[in-house]
């Protein structure tokens, strides 16, 4: 009895799950259908020759459209790259296979995704009407009936009858909904993604825009370890030098006098140790080493000025650079949201799902994070994409701010 109770519960959440894809996929093809009659009418315009101007225009219709499926399918499953934009030339842009595909989605999308959209919804409206016709039938002028009703209501009996039809109608939804949640999907999914000769060369787009993040990130990393060296140890490590070449003069003269400056020249010394083991820290912190990231991260929360929440689930070791960019994410959202966010709370996950780590910062602060504004959001984003991973940031007015990070870490 659990089992069948479990299976129904199941049954029941797929189907309102695939209802809410079938209510936005009805909203993708409306837009579908509106530019495939844009392009309709701008083809018929062009055989007077006075739509050839609009074409360019239509086309862009268009891709926002077919943007707008591969955002909603993006959501729902695994990512539809966004093409490049349309060429400017009006034969460049016919020739171009995105261009193509996007018309035709908009063709298949704009009628069969349309009509499945309306079918889907209706059949969960139509379930619960004449379920609850029992309940109002009496309201209703004699005779008058609902959808697919087609013997007079007299009295409750029929009204039963009509609420078993119900029962039979809610079974047919639950049934078909998930199906032809997928079925609407399937235009998209295909014509949508990148084609075959198109998927490599945006791969290669991709590696080569992350190698030179990773490069310039590489850099940006020496410059500070140079500057803290020339500007912090280097310092020190001058003023022991010369304070020891005083004291080697004074230990004749004064000994009183070389002893005071071997104390100052003993003080330098460990100030030049402790920034020495500061920037050996921010190169790979030794916590990482000592108690794994699970400790480290517990450790970084502790240390926040804002009541931090850790969970962390990550079975096993990660590559030590993975491991040091989530542990540099967390470590620099922490101090964000310390600095600026006016937070209350903030809450750390971390979880391993394969062969990718899932970082998530949360805090429930006034919101409206700008990686523009120098917050240290954009260090993030090149040491996340440095390692091919994804960085997602969200953060409007009032908040919260939301920040995913996606890491590969191996299988």
């Amino acid at each position: 009895m659990p089992e069948r109770g479990r299976y129904l519960r199941d049954r029941v959440r797929a189907t309102v799950d695939a209802l809410e894809h079938l209510v936005g996929g009805l909203g993708t093809a409306i837009l579908a259908l509106a530019a495939l009659l844009l392009l309709l009418v701008v083809a018929v315009a062009s055989l007077a020759g006075v739509g050839l101007l609009l074409v360019p225009s239509a086309l862009q219709v268009v891709r926002s459209a077919a943007d707008r499926e591969r955002a909603r399918l993006s959501r729902w499953g695994s990512d539809l790259p966004m093409p490049p934009p349309v060429p400017a030339g009006l034969r460049d842009a016919l020739r171009d296979p995105w261009v193509r595909r996007d018309v035709a989605f908009v063709a298949a999308h704009g009628t069969a995704g349309f009509a499945l959209g309306l079918f889907g919804m209706a059949l969960p409206l139509d379930s619960v009407q004449y379920l609850l016709f029992p309940l109002y039938f009496w309201a209703l002028p004699p005779g008058e009936r609902p959808g697919l009703v087609f013997w007079p209501v007299d009295g409750l009996l029929d009204a039963l009858a009509v609420a078993l039809l119900g029962v039979g109608w809610l079974s047919l939804a639950v049934a078909l909904v998930p199906r032809m949640a997928r079925l609407q999907a399937v235009p998209g999914r295909r014509l949508l993604a990148p084609p075959r000769d198109a998927d490599m060369s945006l791969r290669i787009a991709e590696l080569t825009a992350t190698r030179a993040a990773a490069l310039d990130a590489h850099a940006v990393e020496l410059r500070r370890i140079e500057r803290s060296l020339h500007d912090g140890a280097q310092n020190r490590l001058v003023a022991v030098t010369v304070l020891l070449g005083a004291a080697r003069r004074a230990i004749g003269r004064d000994p009183a006098v070389a002893e005071e400056i071997l104390d100052r020249a003993h003080d330098a010394a460990e100030l030049a140790l402790a920034e020495l083991r500061a920037v050996v820290r921010a190169i790979l912190p030794p916590v990482l080493d000592d108690r794994g990231l699970a400790g480290a991260l517990v450790g970084l929360a502790a240390g926040c000025g804002v009541p931090c929440l850790v969970r962390v689930d990550v079975p096993g070791r990660c590559a030590a650079s993975v491991e040091a960019t989530a542990y540099f994410v967390v470590a620099e959202a922490l101090t964000n949201v310390s600095r600026h966010s006016g937070a209350a709370n903030v809450a750390v996950t971390a979880l391993r799902d394969a062969d990718r780590l899932h970082v998530t910062v949360v805090d429930d602060g006034r919101g409206g994070a700008d990686e523009g504004r120098g917050s240290g959001i954009g260090g993030i984003r090149r040491r996340v994409e440095a390692h091919d991973g994804r960085f997602t940031l969200t953060s409007p007015p009032g908040g919260p701010t939301k920040i995913l990070v996606e890491l590969p870490c191996g299988s």
